[in-house]
């Protein structure tokens, strides 16, 4: 597909202009590093567009950190300062999900965390709050069962607007993938902790 350019054109009546702002429903899965990194570097593009962003990260602690969280928290500050670009918000689940009170019992029951999670997005969703959404490692809770994925699925297939999502994570459930416009399997290849060699900074967080 050189310059963007579809090697064919479907016959399902819409425009060119129509079918090229379809939102985009994205899943990067797979065994392989890069899923989250990639969609970051997506949210990036989108924040230089002047989408309104919004990352979600399903991790048991909300004091685990990445270097992306800095770099798009700065982004938003620049926004806010500037108008350059576009809106961010950052949330995660322990105490990150600030709609939450701070004394809820989510903290301890991770399921329950995590649903609560996913209720806010949806009702986000159903809002048009944002352009573009990070659902980032939103597969786990999905593949244990915490999320119902038939949920999932009919919210995303059904949501209005051009709001664009892409999810990450191992083991996406088949329906997500179903469901998805684009879908990218990482595969390991070759990881320097098979060496022995632990992750190191600003190449793992």
């Amino acid at each position: 597909m050189p310059q963007g350019i579809p090697a064919s054109i479907p016959d399902d009546g819409l425009t060119t202009r129509q079918r090229r702002n379809t939102p985009v429903l994205a899943v990067h899965t797979g065994d392989g590093k890069g899923k989250s990194t990639a969609a970051f570097g997506m949210a990036m593009r989108a924040w230089n567009a002047g989408l309104d962003v919004a990352v979600f990260q399903f991790v048991k602690s909300a004091k685990w950190k990445v270097g992306e969280e800095s770099a798009l928290t700065a982004l938003g500050d620049l926004h806010r300062e500037t108008g350059a670009g576009g809106p961010v918000q950052w949330h995660k689940m322990g105490q990150g999900w600030s709609w939450l009170r701070a004394n809820d019992d989510h903290d301890d029951d991770h399921a329950a965390a995590a649903r609560a999670g996913w209720a806010e997005i949806a009702r986000r969703i159903a809002a048009q709050e944002h352009d573009f959404y990070v659902l980032d490692e939103f597969t786990y809770p999905l593949d244990w069962g915490w999320i119902d994925i038939d949920e999932v699925v009919e919210v995303l297939s059904t949501r209005p607007g051009r709001q664009h999502v892409v999810i990450t994570g191992r083991r996406a459930p088949q329906q997500l993938v179903d469901a998805a416009d684009l879908v990218t399997e990482m595969r390991k290849i070759a990881h320097p902790m098979d060496a022995g060699r632990k992750g190191q900074k600003g190449i793992e967080w």
